[in-house]
């Protein structure tokens, strides 16, 4: 029986799905201590299959992620939301596409 080395942070119900797919698995809770560290390198593979594929459902994990590290965290989603619109009406979005190329001391 072959098997395959994983050691990372993965959905709520994919131990499941694994093993209706009649596979075993190991699995085990992270300490809370450790969950930051393990939710930020969620991020950066999310966010890289995510620019490898660009598909909405590489868009969904990103967002799920984001989620899970607010919930962590102690933050709730609309505070988030509020402090980026927050920021929006100060900053603006990023729909015009603008590049900064340089910027003079005057």
């Amino acid at each position: 029986m072959s098997s395959i080395h994983y050691d990372k942070l993965v959905r709520d119900k994919i131990p499941e799905v694994i093993r209706q797919a009649g596979k075993q698995l190991v699995t085990d809770i992270l300490p809370p201590e450790a969950v930051a560290a393990a939710l930020d390198r969620k991020l950066q593979e999310e966010v890289q299959e995510y620019l490898e594929s660009n598909s909405v459902e590489e868009m969904a994990d990103v967002l799920e992620v984001l989620h899970g590290i607010a919930y962590h965290k102690g933050i709730s989603w609309d505070k988030g939301e509020s402090t980026r619109v927050h920021k929006r009406d100060e900053r603006g979005g990023l729909e015009k596409g603008i590049r900064l190329l340089e910027v003079k001391e005057l």
